[in-house]
């Protein structure tokens, strides 16, 4: 993608957006039951949204405090264009600013591909949450 911003904020800050893309994403597109998708871990997260030349919310993930990434998604208009890239490197850089010696996140397994190109490397055995296979990866700084 071109032109995109990616605004990083606390969740009071960008909820409308993220939960949005979330919603689209996850409850809509992917089944999740709206209950599981929002958390009381938003409140303690540093969130990230990505923007398109339009200014139209594309794309979101967030760090909690612990050094995990999570909620990656990105509109399905956008896949493909490096906005999922561009997210998680940028969230990947503030984990490392803030001294963690690695991030790790649970991905979707036909995720993780996505995420071994970014460094990511898979630990311990697929699961399922929310009814969808995961595996647990981690990228050490």
């Amino acid at each position: 993608m071109n032109s995109h911003e990616i605004r990083y904020g606390d969740w009071a800050t960008l909820c409308a957006d993220a939960q949005a893309i979330r919603i689209a994403v996850f409850v809509q597109e992917q089944k999740v039951p709206a209950e599981l998708e929002m958390d009381e871990k938003d409140a303690v997260c540093l969130h990230a949204v990505a923007y398109d030349g339009a200014g139209i919310p594309v794309g979101t993930g967030r760090l909690l405090p612990d050094g995990h990434i999570g909620r990656m998604a990105v509109m399905k208009t956008v896949r493909g264009t490096g906005i999922g890239s561009a997210l998680l490197r940028g969230l990947m850089a503030h984990a490392r600013e803030r001294g963690h010696p690695d991030v790790q996140l649970s991905a979707q397994t036909h995720a993780a591909p996505f995420y071994r190109a970014h460094g990511f490397d898979q630990v311990g055995d697929e699961f399922y949450e929310a009814g969808i296979a995961h595996v647990e990866m981690r990228h050490r700084f």
